[in-house]
């Protein structure tokens, strides 16, 4: 769970910049916006699903309801 987290988050962010990058020098400024918004939801989905994992693994250690 620790490295390969970091590892999607970071080839995510990556592929997601090269995209907008293409689409930007093709004057498509308009669809580079909504695939940055698209990646800023995934990497935030994976996110909010691991705070979801911590609060329920603190909840279990400290045999809270």
């Amino acid at each position: 769970m620790g490295v390969d987290i970091i590892f999607k988050i970071a080839a995510i962010g990556i592929l997601i910049t090269v995209i907008c990058q293409i689409l930007k020098k093709s004057d498509r400024d308009d669809i580079a916006t909504l695939v940055s918004i698209a990646g800023l939801v995934i990497v935030l989905s994976i996110v909010i699903s691991l705070i979801a994992e911590l609060f329920q693994t603190v909840k279990d250690i400290f045999t809270l309801y």
